[in-house]
């Protein structure tokens, strides 16, 4: 059965004044029906860069190049019109920051609302949306959800906001959910709960899901797969516990040893990757993590590398890695 969203040899040029910007290079990924994939890195990584490209929200000046195929659709040559019928029925998005992704001079309850009528093929009236709406309000556990319909976003809270960006997005039963830093500047314990409703939604309507954060820690609790990006490539991509029991790239071992532990000694300074991110306006030939890696062998700066199958499932971009899954 073919994956639900297949991306191939998506690279993504911004044009700059001061040159063109690579800002993807050569990223590759599927998710199949009610799979999550976790997209892990820092900021810069191109993490919400690709996801933005599948749904094709960037701006003008941005140079898409590859295959996005969603059930059996390859979204970067559908006219806009066929794109919009997607876009918030059969892939849904919530953005980082619900506080500038939601409208302040409208009832979040319009809003929700807004997106049933936008997507309606079998006469929905406004009675029938707004109802749509607050039920969708009542799914994401949101109290006295009728009241706070009406409710303007500035008088909601950070936690209540985020649960109408999740009602807004799973209000048309999307197959595909795409959540961008959805627990970005909430607390522990609201992190937790979002989270949780993530996973209740999943379970309950079946959803596929990209997470994207920067938090190993979240990631790991919501996600089947991991792929890891840095500087606009996926450097790792396996199982979650593969990733997180066996890393296998030099990038996500640094990642995973900068994380304190509950056994990290508090005498002792966190451990750091040295070096810097290489800028993107002159990418390195090869391997961007190159100038960084404590393990670089001399092919490592000549181009960049493929990702190489090191156990069933597991990939890495670096020959070093690749070499030795050779070896007999």
């Amino acid at each position: 059965m073919p994956p639900l969203l297949d991306v191939l040899n998506l690279r993504i040029v911004f044009a700059t004044a001061h040159g063109a910007v690579a800002a993807v290079r050569d990223v590759g990924f599927t998710i199949d029906a009610g799979e999550v994939l976790g997209l892990v890195g820092e900021s810069g990584s191109g993490k919400s860069v690709s996801a933005l490209a599948i749904l094709r929200l960037l701006p003008p000046q941005a140079g898409i190049q590859g295959s996005v195929q969603f059930s059996g659709k390859d979204l970067l040559a559908l006219p806009e019109a066929a794109m919009r019928r997607i876009r918030g029925a059969g892939i849904s998005m919530i953005f980082q920051e619900p506080m500038t992704a939601l409208n302040p001079s409208m009832r979040v309850g319009d809003q929700i609302a807004e997106a049933v009528l936008a997507h309606a093929t079998n006469g929905t009236n406004k009675s029938q949306a707004w109802q749509a709406a607050v039920d969708a309000l009542r799914t994401v556990a949101i109290a006295d959800a009728d009241r706070r319909a009406r409710d303007y976003p500035h008088q909601l809270s950070g936690g209540q906001r985020q649960r109408v960006m999740i009602a807004l997005a799973v209000v048309n039963r999307p197959s595909l959910l795409i959540a961008d830093e959805p627990t970005t500047a909430l607390d522990v314990t609201i992190q937790a709960q979002v989270l949780d409703l993530l996973a209740e939604l999943r379970q309950k309507f079946s959803l596929a899901m990209l997470f994207i954060s920067h938090d190993l820690a979240v990631v790991s609790q919501i996600s089947d797969r991991i792929g890891v990006m840095y500087a606009g490539s996926i450097a790792e991509m396996g199982g979650a516990s593969q990733v997180f029991q066996n890393p296998v790239h030099p990038y996500t071992r640094g990642l995973l040893h900068s994380v304190p532990t509950l056994r990290t000694a508090r005498s002792k300074p966190l451990q750091t990757i040295e070096g810097s991110v290489p800028s993107m306006t002159a990418p390195p030939p090869g391997c961007a993590f190159e100038p960084r890696c404590p393990s670089h062998i001399e092919s490592c700066s000549a181009e960049l590398p493929p990702l190489v199958e090191v156990s069933p499932g597991h990939l890495a971009r670096c020959p070093v890695v690749a070499g030795r899954s050779a070896e007999p």
